[in-house]
């Protein structure tokens, strides 16, 4: 399973948007199977996105986990990602041309996109 920037975009909203900073759960993101964001969850937990309890078993297809909270970096990360026009910006400068781009070259990217817009750069 290839890795998707867009869902994990999504996972973030979605555990952002709930009340508590406890969310324990695999959320529902429209177009993505369960097996698809459990991945990604467990992929944003050994980023350190996010704090997981992983939930992979025997008979798994792929690595899994539920959703716990969101890191410090992780409020890090959906801090640069929340403006629609910089996450295009984002997809067609920096992950579309280079397919399979690092994702610390992302958020290096990101960072200076932010710099540049508060004329830090």
């Amino acid at each position: 399973m290839k890795r998707d920037l867009d869902l994990v975009r999504s996972i973030l909203f979605a555990m952002e948007a709930n009340e508590s900073g406890f969310y324990n759960q695999v959320p529902d993101i429209a177009g993505h199977t369960t097996e698809e964001v459990a991945y990604h969850i467990y992929l944003m937990g050994q980023a350190g996105l996010i704090t997981t309890e992983e939930t992979t078993t025997i008979n798994c297809r792929s690595p899994s986990a539920i959703a716990m909270s969101i890191t410090w970096a992780g409020h890090d990360f959906l801090d640069s990602v929340k403006d629609e026009t910089l996450w295009n910006k984002a997809k067609s400068k920096v992950i579309k041309p280079a397919t399979g781009v690092a994702f610390e070259v992302l958020v290096a990217w990101l960072k200076d996109e932010a710099k540049r817009r508060l004329g830090l750069l």
